[in-house]
This record gives structure tokens, C-alpha cells and sequence, in this order.
């Protein structure tokens, strides 16, 4: 029995700590050389089943509009205007005024890495203004390359008249703010009348997202795309998508560890309606099993030679190996064990 309770807390923790699977256990001690067959009470035993496993882990987490990232203004002069905290800002909206004049939103993955204008080498940065200013009806220069042309001179000069800029037909690297699509503001970090090539805000996505901090140890939950069970506190069950996965350094000097920051969007919104903010439980499914046998975990015995065993009612030891995990379950192989077989356990 002694040996058996420390198995069972060996796995417990084993399975705690998000490993996956048991690589170590403690061997009984070298002078019981030969294993007498547990003896524990006859009624106690389980039969072994046929049966579907997930390895399953649940990390709290909290309902909002995803991570925040920082926005830094590029340009030079001053700090004229802002937005109020929890704005949405979309395509070809002022993020922020320097000098009186908006510095706009454009939609893309690269930021702009030069100034633009006519004559200039081919690049990707190019076709990211262009795809902007077709987007938002100023579309001279046909379809959006990475080429700057006449044309593509043009349809910015167009669109700096519309929008209250000098008509140049440029565009420097800091007169607009690149993000992957329309943002809300989380907090505002610059201030009126200071320098507008500095820390502006903290912005996140417009649509109802989950933020989840993981330990490294946990980093086996993080996989771009998985889906995930969502219990909502005030609102109602769903599922989500991890959209994204970022980690932070953290600071050893203020006992904080590295962590790993997901991202997971909530698949029906309505699941969180009226919820401005809320805490969330996140089940994250590592692993599945299907028709596999599987006993309660207190029905495994640490063996003299090393490795797992399970004690059939009538004494006899089987050898097994274990897979995954799941609800107080454990799958297990081992030549002879098949489905219905009774089996001493603990539990």
C-alpha cells in the first residue's frame, strides 16, 4: 500500500507539472528483492475498460480584447492630439495628431522601413500603401505592386488632399501607423505637447479575445490554431482558436519568470455578451486516445525491476506500460491484460 500511494503522488505531480507523461519513478528499495503481490482489500478492485482519453490541462485566464502592444510614434514635432482610452481605430483613421496635422492607420504586416516616393528601388513596403489606398478609393495606379510609379504618386496625392496633408506625392516612414487591422486603444502612454517620435499607447485587437500566461513549462500547450474549451464566468461555454503566441523575457531582479502569452479568440461572442472584462478557465487538450484500455491511476504498481504493473484479484502481476493520462485514467498495455479483467486498485 505504502508503495502504491507514492506511485500515485509521483504521477499526480507528474501530471500537475503539464509533462505529458511519467519519465521517472522511484524504484522500491533495493532490499525487497522480490516483489510480494499487493495485499489490499479484495474489494477493492476496478475492471479495465475499453474507453476514450484526452490529456487534458486547465490554466485560468482572463476575458478582455487580447494581449496589449505598444504603439510608438515615428514622426517629428509634437504630440497635438490623441484618442480616448477603449476608441477603435480603423483603416485610414488618425491614430494620433503631431503638429496638428493625423497620422493615420494603415492595415499590413511590415511597417514602413523608408520614405516613399517616385523613382525609388522596388519593395514590399510599396505594395503596403498601395493596398491601402485602394482600400480606401484611391486606386490611380491600378493593381497594388511593389512599384512606385507616376500613378502611385498620384493617388497619394490624392488621398493627402482628402485627409488635410501636404500633397507631395511621398510619404515618409512616420506619417501613418502600420498594424495588422484595426485597433482599440488599452491606455495611452504620450502626452499632449510631448515629442511625437515616442511611446503613444497600448492598443489590442477589436474583437473579444482570452489572455492566457503559461509557465515554459507549460510551453507544450501553445500551438498555433488549436482549439481550446472556454468556461466564461457570467457568460455562458464556448470554445476558441489560439491566434496568437508571444513570451516575455521577464526580470529575475523582481522574481518574475519568463512566461508565454496566448492569445485565444472566442469562437461564438455571444458566449461573453455584456462582459466587459471577466475570468476564464481554459481547457487545453494535449493529446487523444481512442479505444484504448485503461484502469483508475491507483491500480498501477511501481515494480522491483523498474517499469509499471497491475495486480489482477487473483494476485497475479502484468507488466504494463502507460500512455496518456486523462480524469483519473491511465492507459496501459501489457501482454495478457484485455478488457473486462479485474484488477486491484487503491481507488
Amino acid at each position: 500500500m505504502k508503495r502504491r500511494k507514492i506511485l500515485i503522488a509521483t504521477l499526480v505531480a507528474a501530471v500537475v507539472l503539464g509533462t505529458g507523461s511519467v519519465v521517472v519513478l522511484t524504484r522500491v528499495a533495493a532490499n525487497q528483492a522480490n516483489a510480494e503481490p499487493l495485499q489490499n482489500d479484495p474489494s477493492k478492485t476496478a475492471p479495465v475498460k475499453k474507453t476514450n482519453l484526452a490529456d487534458q490541462q486547465s490554466v485560468n485566464g482572463q476575458l478582455g480584447f487580447g494581449a496589449e502592444r505598444g504603439v510608438a510614434g515615428r514622426k517629428s514635432g509634437t504630440i497635438t492630439g490623441l484618442p480616448n482610452q477603449g476608441s477603435v481605430i480603423e483603416q485610414g483613421k488618425p491614430v494620433y495628431w503631431a503638429d496638428a496635422k493625423p497620422v493615420p492607420l494603415f492595415y499590413g504586416t511590415m511597417p514602413l522601413y523608408r520614405d516613399l516616393e517616385q523613382g525609388m528601388s522596388n519593395g514590399p513596403d510599396v505594395k503596403v500603401v498601395e493596398e491601402n489606398l485602394a482600400a480606401l478609393g484611391f486606386k490611380d495606379f491600378g493593381t497594388p505592386d511593389e512599384k512606385f510609379t507616376y500613378y502611385t504618386a498620384t493617388a497619394l496625392k490624392k488621398w493627402q488632399k482628402a485627409n488635410g496633408l501636404e500633397q507631395n506625392g511621398k510619404l515618409g516612414q512616420g506619417d501613418v501607423v502600420v498594424q495588422p487591422g484595426a485597433v482599440r486603444v488599452a491606455s495611452l502612454t504620450g502626452q499632449l505637447g510631448a515629442p511625437a517620435g515616442g511611446d503613444l499607447m497600448k492598443v489590442t485587437g477589436t474583437e473579444r479575445a482570452v489572455t492566457v500566461e503559461l509557465d515554459q513549462a507549460k510551453q507544450r500547450l501553445a500551438k498555433q490554431g488549436e482549439k481550446v474549451e472556454l468556461s466564461i464566468v457570467g457568460g455562458k461555454p464556448t470554445t476558441g482558436t489560439i491566434t496568437g503566441i508571444t513570451r516575455t523575457a521577464g526580470d529575475p531582479n523582481q522574481g518574475q519568470k519568463p512566461k508565454i502569452v496566448l492569445t485565444i479568440s472566442v469562437d461564438d461572442p455571444k458566449a461573453a455578451e455584456g462582459l466587459e472584462s471577466a475570468n476564464v478557465t481554459a481547457l487545453f487538450t494535449v493529446a487523444k486516445k481512442q479505444n484504448v484500455l485503461a484502469v483508475p491511476i491507483g491500480a498501477l504498481l511501481a515494480l522491483n525491476e523498474g517499469g509499471y504493473g497491475l495486480v489482477t484479484e487473483d494476485g497475479k502481476t502484468i507488466p504494463v506500460t502507460v500512455g496518456i493520462f486523462a480524469k483519473g485514467q491511465v492507459e496501459v498495455q501489457g501482454e495478457g491484460l484485455r478488457e473486462g479483467m479485474k484488477v486491484v486498485t487503491t481507488e
